[in-house]
């Protein structure tokens, strides 16, 4: 490869994986009154999840331990008991996504974590949480498969799985944390766009970003937007659980309140019963969709490092983010002007911002540690079949490092290849 794209001799070629979250100014402390610190804790990413999911009122947790997620089992046993919360650890995962639906439905904040193997064992719940639309959050802590597989190594095979994983025609939402600090705050978002759209929401941190530990400021109590779930005003005879308006999202009451209310897997109408109207099969399935397509705008969450006037774009989420933004810092020291796209939202797929940005580069970079190009896939849908479009994967439960994607942007246009 070119010389001015290798990395000085002697660099440590992982040394991304220690360096400052991704946006230093977002874990510097904010200007307080002297009464208000915001406490600094040296934390492990599983860790911040625990942190946020409380931050954001979660006081029902019920799971089963699986490597590499069991830490947030682990923190949620000694949180939950303080805060007058719950701490069930179930039989299996598939009675974990049951508890936390019905949890949900008893109008408390609940979520679980897992991974691979348990996330498959969900799936079938995790549908039923689409259609009732139960708000809730399942936390995936990506690890190296299939089956079993690697348990202890990292992966971003799971991406696919978040989107499509149940049967059926419906859409979720799944947030990537790239960091410690994102661990804490998109954990908070992804409480808050469960509640207000009344759907599953999925956070896939790939085992890296679960394991690594960083400096995190904390929030304080009241910093961070919180968004509870929208209740019903009317009087109970008059409460309709689901809406007949297309993007629409109806109040949802308590189970064990004045307001008594159907749920079902089945079909059914704004009363909750089932309904085989294909008229209002057709209603349900596009307003599960448009609730969450209309507000696009609001769910996406992308960041954009040094795009000005990059002539590459390398496109990554969770861990591999990092390493693309030291090889940003490595070619432009050597003239090669790299930007980077961080994708904090993965569904709805931010098409949409890829291809704006794309459109200012030459040549386009997908690092992910999967062998398929999950979001490589994506990403060419978005800029269509002739854009130099080249692919970084991992496959084999070892990181991607920043030269792995300084080769790619050294490699001549030779489509898009795989390395072990």
């Amino acid at each position: 490869m070119p010389a001015h794209l290798r990395m000085g001799a002697g660099a440590n070629v992982n040394r991304s994986m220690a360096t400052a979250e991704a946006d230093p100014v977002a874990e510097r402390p904010a200007a307080q009154s002297p009464s208000a610190v915001r406490e600094r804790r040296l934390m492990q990413g599983n860790q911040a999840i625990a942190a946020g999911a409380v931050y954001a009122g979660a006081r029902f947790y019920a799971g089963y331990p699986i490597t590499p997620s069991s830490e947030i089992a682990d923190e949620c046993a000694k949180l939950m008991p303080t805060l007058g919360g719950v701490f069930l650890q179930m039989e299996d995962e598939m009675a974990s996504i049951a508890a936390v639906i019905g949890a949900s439905l008893a109008g408390a904040k609940a979520f679980t974590a897992t991974s691979g193997p348990g996330f498959s064992l969900m799936q079938e719940n995790l549908g039923l949480a689409v259609m009732g639309e139960v708000p809730c959050v399942v936390v995936d802590v990506q690890r190296s498969g299939p089956s079993t597989g690697l348990a202890t190594k990292p992966a971003q095979s799971d991406i696919m799985q978040a989107r499509w994983g149940r049967h059926g025609d419906q859409s979720v939402i799944a947030l990537a944390p790239a960091s410690v600090h994102e661990c804490f705050t998109l954990t908070v978002q992804a409480f808050n766009l469960a509640e207000r759209f009344r759907v599953p929401v999925i956070l896939i941190p790939d085992e890296i970003v679960g394991h690594m530990r960083e400096g995190v400021c904390l929030p304080l109590p009241g910093e961070l937007e919180v968004v509870d779930r929208r209740a019903p005003a009317g009087a109970p005879a008059e409460y309709r659980p689901f809406t007949a308006d297309d993007g629409g999202v109806a109040p949802l009451a308590a189970y064990g309140s004045d307001y008594v209310f159907h749920v079902t897997s089945s079909m059914h109408g704004p009363d909750g019963y089932s309904n085989n109207d294909p008229a209002n099969a057709a209603r349900r399935v596009r307003q599960l969709h448009e609730k969450i397509e209309r507000h696009r705008g609001e769910i996406v969450l992308t960041r954009a490092f040094d795009v000005d006037d990059m002539d590459v774009l390398v496109v990554a989420l969770g861990a591999p983010t990092r390493a693309a933004r030291q090889a940003a810092i490595e070619a432009r020291a050597h003239g090669t002007r790299v930007g980077v796209l961080q994708l904090q939202t993965v569904w709805p797929f931010p098409d949409a911002e890829v291809a704006a940005l794309a459109k200012r580069a030459r040549t386009v970079v997908v690092p992910e540690m999967n062998y398929s190009g999950q979001v490589a896939g994506e990403v060419r849908k978005a800029l269509g079949a002739d854009a130099d479009l080249r692919r970084v994967n991992r496959y084999n439960g070892s990181i991607i490092t920043p030269q792995d994607i300084l080769d790619a942007i050294a490699a001549p246009p030779a489509g898009e290849g795989r390395a072990a």
